[in-house]
């Protein structure tokens, strides 16, 4: 009699696990490369802490605040969008925004990697928290490219551009299978 009643309501439900991959908005493929983002992001912002001293610290800095800004930020998407939290935000433009945040870390691990390689004094820290900067800035770069080979660009559906309104741009090109109404000049009595 107990089984009955409590049977149906502690089945298992699938729908409810923590982590959704594959999910609508990030496959496997993604996710692992999500994570290759958190990670280099994370142990070139490690190596650049470690750095004892500086002779001009501005690019150290400006490194210092793309790594930290990308590892957070990246962990946080990669949880958004691997479990159901996503659902909770009121941001409807999941994919807009993992595309525009992704090409622009990727551009600023760029700039940085490049602004800092040039300009440390050459310990094997710096050099390392630079390798660490390039093998961030490559994985983005794949992220991008695996986002444009499943899904192509996010503002862009079958080829064609979305209004602003949400609804696809579309020019009916069939034709008119009804005829008009005779004009009074055409009826012949």
């Amino acid at each position: 009699m107990a089984t009955e009643v409590y049977s149906s309501t502690t089945a298992p439900n699938p729908k409810s696990s923590l982590c959704m991959v594959p999910s609508e908005h990030l496959d496997k493929m993604r996710f692992l490369v999500k994570l290759m983002e958190v990670l280099f992001s994370f142990v070139a912002f490690i190596l650049e802490e470690v750095v004892n001293s500086c002779v001009s610290c501005t690019a150290l800095y400006f490194f210092e605040f793309v790594s930290c800004t990308a590892f957070l930020f990246t962990l946080l998407l990669l949880i958004l969008l691997s479990t159901n939290l996503h659902t909770r935000v009121s941001i409807t433009c999941w994919p807009s925004l993992d595309f525009g945040y992704t090409a622009s870390i990727a551009l600023l691990f760029f700039v940085s990697s490049v602004i800092f390689a040039s300009d440390n004094t050459g310990t094997t820290l710096e050099r390392s928290a630079v390798a660490f900067g390039f093998m961030a800035m490559s994985a983005f770069i794949v992220d991008l490219v695996l986002f444009f080979k499943t899904r192509g660009f996010p503002w862009q559906k079958d080829g064609r551009l979305e209004s602003s309104n949400g609804g696809p741009m579309t020019v009916e090109a069939q034709p008119e299978t009804e005829k008009l109404a005779p004009t009074p000049s055409s009826v012949t009595e």
